[in-house]
């Protein structure tokens, strides 16, 4: 499935994994959205913030291997309780939270000459998701990390450092791959 362009669609899905979250804590079983859509292949990321802008999880697929509706609830779960960067939560202080779905298009290579300055050209910042692999090593980040990372070298380094690499590092065999993402806010109730 190529990511939705409908931005209802993916903001009936922030609210959905805001449920998911709700549910696991003993709140209210959560309501499965009902279109067709929700029951396609799709790869999603969740990413919850408190109102300062803390990160409390941000988990993720890269690739669509189960219904987008049960990709949005485990990753949801994921990102509230097993993110090593959260903290515990209640269900009070779900609606606290600032809850976003990040749908994702298939991946597809980033061609390129082989070397860092030709990795940073075929960047579109903005624009593209990245993930970059070297010898088992994985790191991605969303096309909104642009927002913080706004050049493709501060880009490319920082995804380094994710991949568990020196920022200094650089190789033949380095593969990038790119991905779009349609996503939405579910605010904090503090917003």
């Amino acid at each position: 499935m190529t990511a939705m362009t409908d931005a209802r669609a993916t903001t009936e899905l922030a609210r959905y994994a805001r449920a998911c979250v709700r549910e696991k804590l003993g709140g209210e079983r959560a309501e499965r959205p009902r279109d067709a859509a929700y029951a396609q292949p799709g790869a999603s990321f969740v990413t919850l913030r408190w109102p300062e802008g803390e990160l409390q999880g941000c988990i993720g697929s890269l690739e669509a291997r189960r219904s987008l509706a049960t990709d949005v609830a485990s990753n949801a779960a994921s990102a509230a309780f097993r993110d090593p960067r959260g903290r515990p939560l209640s269900l009070e202080e779900v609606d606290d939270l600032a809850v976003e779905v990040s749908v994702l298009s298939p991946l597809e290579p980033i061609v390129f000459d082989g070397t860092e300055e030709g990795a940073r050209a075929a960047l579109r910042p903005g624009i593209d998701g990245v993930l970059l692999k070297w010898d088992g090593r994985r790191g991605t980040f969303l096309p909104q990390m642009w927002e913080q990372l706004p050049t493709p070298e501060i880009f490319l380094n920082e995804l380094k450092l994710k991949a568990g690499l020196p920022m200094s590092f650089w190789a033949p065999g380095v593969e990038l791959e790119r991905y779009t993402v349609d996503h939405a806010v579910d605010p904090s109730r503090q917003e």
